[in-house]
């Protein structure tokens, strides 16, 4: 071997096992918790946010049979604005099948879901001229959940990614989502949706676009040389493997007419039909930066969770310091409302915790006491020092939870003495022994409470770690407890998916889709540490 060919080697070698550390680190830390302190902008997912229903991203290949009415009504001409029975594809029957058979009951739940948005939706895509047909693209997108995020990040009914809601003018920040406001982010969405067809001037092009993006389809199209989403479609295999569209994508298109011949024929199909009245009379009030957003729902005679699911945008229980928001109020109680934001700065804090400086604190402490960034804490309190003074009253914003704010002790000891005292009783009650993989998250969905319940009944902090062997108290909602392992909550509160394989795939992509552990994956499919799944395996995973 010559020299040089020996030090290209040795280079080659050194890469290798770059990589490999590079490659072993990721496996040990699949999903890196964001430090809350360091970076407060990165900080999109609320506390009460919700994954995404399995049927929008399941593979309807199994949902039987068309009955011959129902085929007759597939096949049939509705008047839509879109010429859909041009597009009567394989894959659109494969939808309309899995969504009025294996997946009716999720269909059923996304309609009664839509009923109280599907009046505004509808104005806002008049106002802008967008196909009426459109109203429908939120039941492909979070099957009409204002609360849904991906595992990619997207949220809301629209299920904007932040960069692109930022770029339509969405607030998302540590204090606020906006794309979680439904009427902000429905205006957002029309306006996306108009541009998308301007670009590309054919409706399915700019749904495929809205998708995937619209660089992915402007290069796709331009590359084949054609004119519509099908054709696209059908030479899609002629793209280079890195330009050629994603599945999901493919799927879309179909998808979503399928949902459209659904709701065009809801009564035939035997659904209950859609109330257009369902929608909540409310006023839309400016809020000023830094408003008591509990005092001022307590002002209209609402408790916090109330109010929050009218605005499920505001992630605090106050409103952003800079800036004017937007809180959609019922109109009966807004005269109320609107009267105490006048006469805001007189009345008691609500939304806040008054919290008294002691010896040997620093913003760092009292930011990971809290859970709130520095930058937040010195913005709330008009403060760019460094230097805390024992004995000095600070202000901290609540947490946004369902839980009114309380006060904070006086002595970190009380505190302390109060948690043991909590652990104590919670082991004495408990009904949950820690499974290897398991998070308090994971946890709180799979038994429907809230992370927040879970620590308050186990006098747990957000520093808090769990251990495999650990014992914790699960308390039910209705005074019960729910006395059940790991496996035998699979059946009493989670659904079985049979989850096909697809090329690429990991345990952890799969395990982030479903919002599941690696090791429930492999306990529930009897997967050993180093068994590896392969395309078109079918796995069994089980989801709230």
């Amino acid at each position: 071997m010559s020299y040089l060919a020996a030090r290209c080697f040795a280079w080659a070698m050194w890469i290798v096992v770059i990589v490999t550390v590079l490659v072993s680190c990721a496996q040990k830390n699949p999903s890196p918790v964001v430090d809350t302190v360091k970076d407060p902008s990165s900080l999109i997912m609320t506390e009460d946010a919700e994954p995404l229903d399995p049927e929008l991203s399941a593979e309807p290949t199994d949902g039987g049979e068309l009955t011959s009415s129902e085929r007759s009504i597939f096949y049939s001409r509705n008047g839509i604005f879109f010429d859909l029975d041009l597009h009567n594809t394989k894959e659109v029957e494969h939808f309309f099948t899995y969504f009025t058979h294996r997946a009716r009951g999720t269909f059923e739940k996304w309609l009664k879901r839509a009923e109280q948005h599907l009046p505004m939706v509808r104005q806002v895509f008049t106002k802008y001229g967008i196909p009426q047909d459109l109203v429908l693209l939120p039941f492909a997108e979070s099957g009409y959940n204002v609360k849904a995020y991906s595992w990619a990040g997207a949220g809301g009914l629209w299920q904007f990614m932040p960069y692109t809601g930022r770029k339509y003018g969405l607030r998302v920040d540590w204090w606020i989502d906006e794309r979680r406001d439904p009427y902000l982010a429905t205006d957002a969405a029309a306006r996306y949706l108009k541009d998308l067809y301007d670009l590309f001037g054919d409706w399915h092009l700019a749904l495929a676009a809205y998708n995937a993006g619209e660089g992915k389809i402007k290069r796709a199209i331009d590359a084949l040389d054609v004119s519509n989403f099908f054709e696209l479609a059908a030479n899609n295999n002629r793209l280079s493997y890195k330009a050629r569209l994603r599945r999901e994508t493919l799927q879309y298109v179909p998808k979503f007419i399928a949902i459209s011949k659904i709701f065009q024929n809801l009564e035939a199909l035997g659904f209950e039909s859609v109330s257009w009245a369902e929608a909540p009379e409310l006023d839309h009030v400016e809020v000023p930066g830094g408003t008591d957003l509990l005092a001022l729902a307590k002002a209209g005679g609402m408790s916090w969770s109330d109010f929050h699911a009218l605005n499920p945008a505001y992630r605090r229980q106050v409103s952003p310091p800079k800036g004017v928001t937007t809180a959609h109020l019922p109109s009966d109680k807004a005269p109320a409302m609107i009267a105490y934001l006048k006469d805001a700065p007189t009345r008691p804090y609500a939304g806040y915790q008054a919290y008294r400086v002691r010896n040997g604190d620093s913003w760092w402490a009292i930011s990971r006491r809290f859970g709130v960034p520095i930058s937040i804490l010195k913005k709330v309190n008009n403060r760019n020092s460094n230097t805390l003074h024992p004995g000095q009253m600070i202000m901290v914003p609540g947490a946004g939870s369902a839980d009114a704010v309380a006060a904070a002790s006086d002595k970190d000891t009380d505190r302390t003495s109060s948690r043991t005292k909590t652990r104590k009783v919670a082991q004495s009650r408990s009904n949950y022994v820690i499974q290897p993989g398991d998070t308090l998250w994971d946890i709180s969905k799979r038994y429907n409470v809230s992370v927040r319940t879970l620590q308050q009944a186990n006098g747990l902090t957000q520093r808090s770690t769990l251990k495999s062997g650990q014992r914790l108290y699960i308390p039910d909602a209705t005074g019960s407890t729910q006395r059940a392992s790991k496996g035998q909550a699979e059946t009493m509160h989670a659904e079985l998916v049979r989850y096909k394989v697809r090329r690429g795939d990991t345990l952890s992509a799969i395990a982030r889709k479903f919002g599941v552990s690696i090791d429930q994956i492999r306990s529930w499919n009897k997967l050993g540490s180093k068994s590896t799944i392969y395309a078109n395996q079918v796995l069994k995973v089980y989801v709230q």
